[in-house]
């Protein structure tokens, strides 16, 4: 496949990036105070995380001033509809040589887990991606992580195998699953998200009409057989 057409796509600009429902924003040291509200008390979400869990405010606030300053991984935090912090999501490995960059590092708490902030963080980041030029979306988590497996195949990202003992992730061993998803696949997964996204999906309590699964489906290449 020629490729005389393609250029390289920017590296990700450190800059709000704002949806629907939702707002990611460059992760800063004003965030840590919300974002240890929200954490408080919910130190299982670090679980797959090379970081974290965090006992105090002043912990997870060291551990953000580390990693706010960072070009990869490009943290950011998830700024709810209600105003709210919710948790944090990267965008990392980017590589604009090759059109490729991950989502990954996503630390969402009970309060943004299953949500439609929560999608629509992710799409935010598939968006941002596909539309500055980048070739291929990668999504990577423990084998062991069948919910972020589970996501994975729910955003439409089609599973490409496993590779074992990949890392050593506080003192365990992980295998990683790998998913992704190509520029071909875009229009059809910007479809998908646009409709599950919109408001006539909800009822009044927000409950989806149409699953979004149902609409990713169809664009699957490979599904996940530990599913």
């Amino acid at each position: 496949m020629s490729l005389e057409s393609w250029s390289p796509p920017p590296f990700p600009p450190h800059s709000e990036l704002t949806g629907r429902y939702v707002r990611l924003e460059p992760l800063s040291h004003a965030h840590i105070p919300e974002l240890w509200a929200a954490h408080e008390g919910q130190g299982h979400v670090w679980e797959y995380i090379p970081a974290g869990p965090f006992d105090s405010e002043a912990a997870l606030g060291a551990w953000v001033d580390q990693v706010r300053v960072l070009p990869d991984p490009m943290q950011f935090a998830v700024r709810m509809e209600e105003g709210m912090l919710g948790g944090t999501l990267s965008l990392l490995r980017i590589n604009p040589n090759a059109g490729s960059i991950e989502v990954g590092y996503i630390v969402f708490t009970p309060r943004l887990q299953r949500t439609r902030e929560a999608t629509e963080a992710i799409y935010l980041t598939i968006k941002w991606a596909f539309e500055a030029g980048y070739r291929r979306f990668e999504w990577k988590c423990n084998a062991a992580n069948i919910p972020s497996r589970r996501a994975a195949e729910r955003f439409g990202l089609s599973f490409e195998g496993v590779f074992r003992q990949a890392a050593v992730v506080k003192g365990r061993n992980r295998d990683t699953a790998w998913f992704a998803a190509i520029d071909s696949e875009w229009p059809e997964l910007r479809a998908a998200f646009e409709r599950w996204l919109h408001p006539d999906n909800f009822d009044a309590t927000c409950t989806q009409q149409v699953r979004l699964g149902d609409l990713t489906g169809p664009i699957l290449v490979a599904r996940d057989p530990a599913l």
